[in-house]
């Protein structure tokens, strides 16, 4: 495995994309609190918000240079960040434990289709968005 080094202006991307993204992703969550054994909404719908930016980011940076920052700043830092994989694992955790083995299994369930659904619509709605050609 070789290890590469990040320009410096890629890493600060990644960083300032992240602060943006965490810090929605835990307003959201001191907000909108759920109560024990209840479906996670906050986690759910950042969860949610995040595959749809995905998608569209995604899209949206195919056609540009790979120093491009546009990548590194919206995916890697406000998605990866707004996103939260390990808050997912500790809700099921939390769910499977206190006996709501269903809700659990709905939860994850719903998580991994409906982001899979948003990555594919944020893809659809780049797509669609109108092209300013130069002249």
């Amino acid at each position: 495995m070789e290890l590469t080094r990040h320009p410096g202006r890629k890493l600060a991307a990644i960083y300032a994309g992240g602060v943006v993204g965490a810090l929605i992703r835990v307003g959201v969550a001191e907000a909108f609190p759920p109560a024990a054994g209840s479906w996670p909404w906050p986690t759910f719908a950042v969860n949610m918000a995040g595959a749809l930016l995905l998608g569209y980011f995604f899209a949206l940076s195919r056609d540009h240079p790979e120093e491009s920052l546009r990548h590194p700043l919206l995916g890697t830092g406000v998605c990866g960040t707004l996103t939260t994989f390990s808050t997912l694992q500790l809700e099921l955790y939390e769910l499977v434990d206190g006996g709501d083995t269903g809700l659990a299994a709905a939860y994850c369930a719903a998580t991994v289709v409906a982001g899979y659904l948003l990555v594919r619509l944020g893809i659809a709605l780049e797509g669609r968005r109108p092209r300013w050609e130069a002249r």
